[in-house]
Formats: C-alpha cells, structure tokens, sequence
C-alpha cells in the first residue's frame, strides 16, 4: 500500500547528507554505465567484423579445385582438373537442402593489366561470368538498370552489369551508362545496369571495380566452355552448409577420379564456419563484458550496503522509539529496504540514460567520420536493457537486506538507551 508519510520519511533521509547520498549513488551510476557500455562497444567490434563478410548470405562456401595429393585409379598425384556445368546439375540433384549453386568465372583481376575499354579510357576490373541467382548470394543494389537474366543466359546475350568504380572510371560525370557499350579483352558488351554491393566494407573498392556477364557468354566469348572456375553454394535455411558440405567434396571426387581421402583436391571457404567462430567468439566477450561491469557494479552494491548500515546506526534511537510505540520488525526492514531500491534504482537508470546519450554520440561520430574498419554501430538491445534493470532491483535488495536485518535484530529497550 502506498504511504505517503513513509515516502516522505524515505526522502528526508536520504536528504539528509547530500553528498554522502550522492557519492554512493556514483558508485552504482557508474557501474551500470559501464556495463551498457561495454556491451555496447563489444556489439560495435561484432558488427563491424561480421560486416567484413559483407552481405553474401552466411550460409554459403565457396569450392574450387586444387592439384590432387594421391595418384588414384592409375592417374598420377599432382594431377588437376576442372568442374563442368554437369557438376552444377549433380549437386543440385543429389545433396539434399541446396538452395544455391552459382557455377562461376572469372577474367581478369583487380589492379591487373587493363582489360576494358571504353573510346579512349582503359581500366583493369574484375570479370565475372555468372548465373541470376548470384544476386540472392550476395546482395547487390541496382542504382540503374537490372541484373543478369535467364533469358541473358538461354541467348548468350552480350550484356554486362557493371560497378560504381567502372563507371567512374570508363564515364564522365553526368554521362550516360546505360545502353552504352565497352570492350573486355575486345569483345563488345551492352551495359544494362549499374550496381553497389549493398553494405560494402573491406574490400569495397574492389565490388565496385567489378563487371558481371552473363555465365554462357563468358564461356562463349573468352573460350571457358563448360568449364566452371569455382562455385558458390548456399544451403536452405534451417540447414547449415558446413553438415553439407562433406557431401559435396565425395560427389566430386567421385565423378573426377579423386582418391577418397584427398583432402587436398578440393579447396574450399565455409562462410558459414567462420562466421559461426566470429559469432562465437563475440559471446564470449559479451560475457566478458557482463562479468566485468557486474563486477564494477557489485562495487557500489557494497558502498549502499555499507552506507545503509551507517544509516541504520544513526537512527538507532528513532528505530528504538518506533519499535516501543508498535512498529513491527516487517515495517522497520521495509522502511531500509525501501529507501535502498530507490537509491540504487535512481542512480542506475540515470546511468543507462548517460551510457544511451555516450552511445548516441558515438554513433553521430561515426556517421560523421564515415566507416570504421572492424567497428560499426555500437548498440544495446532492449532486453539488455531489461537485463541492467533487473540487475538493479536485485542489487538494491541485497544492498539493503544486510542492513534490514540489523535494524531489526536490536531489542527496542537497548535501542532507545543508546546516546
């Protein structure tokens, strides 16, 4: 039941001894603050190393071949071989849960010799042949035009789709891009649209200075065939491409006279591996950061407690008098466990408001300064905030329980003896 007088008293109290109150509400102010802000900081170094994944879907790899490491069937160690479209069909039908296979190509390489050729600009690019549903595996934003599709790859059309740094580097500002033409390694290709990668970090520079072709051209126009130079594949969700993949790796070294245990043939890059050890690690520090801001936290649990107990034995007499005049040991204990919840609540929600505030800015600067490399969008969660004031109420209790109990353990006849 609400007592106004109660709430009075508990006002008057900590009224009392201003700075004495508000040094040891620091010490809970504090300690939440860095609590939300550890985990805050911790959350930015996460978002910023996942972010180098960029926005390829997580649950995809990459597979390429290597020289074999055992002779097998009669064919001798060292031996290298390629994937075909065939492969692409194999995997699809036979591994269960695929999602994805974007058999690829690639011409070219990034600061490499110049490939493309606009009237009298030339610039060296990344050139890749591939399939429509690339797009789905790693996401791309189309500023003009569209993608690759089907019906590009059914007529072997000369089409390419091209990156934010080839345009600036074949184009005039201003200039026309669409319907234009340019020249990879003197074939003539129409450009039908132009792209960023949605979220480019890390090797940004690079995605931009790409150009994408449809897979059958590129196999037609720069003598690939049916060769496939690697593959990406995704899982379904739900089902994760590193149980899947073992599958993969024996359906090819069968169909290509690979030795069982070559491990070596096969080379391969699990994106859903490793950003599964990011993530892993990033609990890690998350837990880190709990245990270490509890710890500071803990600290100013014990300056209340010890402050209350201070309390308690200043107002001895006053206990002694309300005992004798038939307080009950319950609303004495309530009266200190009160007035501690109030003290450690107040302190700690005003320091989750200053560690939002610190977040806020920290994240004004950074939008201001542009990205940062392995940081980004330092933030907390609302169940973190649930967490911190959950954490609060518990630790006002215990700050005020050893106290409490004190206040109620003296007989009233000795507490109004004491002077």
């Amino acid at each position: 039941m609400f007592s106004r007088d109660r709430w009075d008293e508990i006002l008057e109290a900590l009224n009392a001894n201003k700075f004495r109150t508000f040094l040891t509400a620091f010490g809970v102010f504090w300690g939440i603050t860095i609590l939300v802000l550890l985990l805050a900081l911790t959350n930015g170094l996460k978002n910023g190393a996942t972010a180098d994944f960029g926005d390829f879907a997580t649950n995809s790899m990459f597979m390429w071949t290597q020289g074999t490491s055992k002779p097998y069937k009669g064919l001798p160690k060292g031996r290298y071989f390629n994937y075909k479209m065939d492969d692409v069909a194999a995997i699809k039908s036979t591994v269960p849960n695929i999602k994805y296979v974007s058999p690829r190509n690639q011409l070219g390489g990034y600061n490499g010799a110049n490939n493309v050729v606009r009237g009298t600009k030339t610039g060296a690019f990344e050139i890749y042949g591939d399939y429509p549903e690339y797009i789905k595996q790693q996401p791309m934003d189309i500023l003009q035009g569209r993608f690759i599709s089907y019906s590009d790859i059914e007529s072997n059309r000369k089409i390419c789709v091209i990156g934010t740094g080839v345009e600036q580097g074949l184009y005039d500002k201003g200039e026309e891009v669409l319907g234009s033409y340019i020249k990879i390694n003197g074939v003539n290709f129409l450009v039908v649209g132009t792209f960023k990668m949605s979220n480019s970090r890390g090797d940004g520079e690079q995605d931009a200075s790409t150009v994408y072709i449809p897979f059958t051209t590129f196999g037609q126009a720069f003598n690939r065939g049916e060769s496939v130079g690697w593959m990406a594949i995704t899982a379904e969700d739900g089902t994760s491409i590193t149980t899947l993949k073992q599958q993969i790796f024996d359906l090819m070294k069968s169909r290509h006279k690979v030795h069982p245990d070559d491990d070596r043939a096969i080379g391969h890059f699990d994106l859903s591996e490793q950003f599964g050890r990011i993530t892993g690690l990033f609990s890690i520090f998350t837990l880190v950061g709990y245990f270490v801001g509890a710890l500071v936290l803990m600290s100013g649990i014990i300056g209340i407690s010890n402050i209350m107990l201070i309390v308690v034995k200043e107002r001895t007499k006053e206990i002694g008098v309300r005992r004798a005049l038939g307080a009950s040991p319950w609303m004495i204990k309530s009266q200190i466990l009160q007035e501690s919840l109030l003290l450690t609540i107040l302190s700690g929600m005003v320091g989750i408001s200053f560690a939002a505030f610190a977040i806020w800015v920290m994240n004004r600067i950074l939008d201001s300064v542009g990205p940062v490399e392995n940081f980004a969008n330092p933030s907390v969660s609302m169940q973190v905030v649930f967490t911190a004031l959950i954490i609060l109420v518990v630790s006002g209790v215990l700050a005020g329980l050893i106290p409490a109990n004190s206040a109620t353990k003296m007989k009233p006849v000795d507490a109004l003896r004491i002077e």
